[in-house]
């Protein structure tokens, strides 16, 4: 599936991923390949991201806000105050503050 993370500085990821996590309303939930279309408010907290490899990626000045999980380099983490998901054909957007 494809993700993009957008905020109203720039975009901080788009890549394929296997899947993600993300703070909604009534707790975390996960979205995985092939999920349902979704729309969704998030709140604050963290967004998971799970990729394949870390090969293609940029982390660079601009997507600094990504950063590796502590245990697993296969999985990346963004903080976030609030934002909105969108899910639609196996590609996620999430405009995010």
């Amino acid at each position: 599936m494809y993700l993009e993370i957008v905020t109203p500085e720039a975009i901080l990821f788009s890549s394929e991923v296997d899947l993600f996590s993300a703070p909604g309303i009534d707790g975390e939930f996960q979205i995985l390949n092939n999920h349902a279309p979704i729309v969704s408010n998030l709140i604050e907290g963290e967004i998971k991201i799970h990729v394949h490899n870390q090969d293609h990626l940029v982390l660079d000045d601009l997507h600094g806000k990504l950063e590796s999980h502590i245990d697993d380099d296969k999985v990346l983490t963004l903080k976030i105050n609030s934002g909105t998901l969108e899910l639609n054909d196996n590609k996620a957007i999430i405009l995010a503050d």
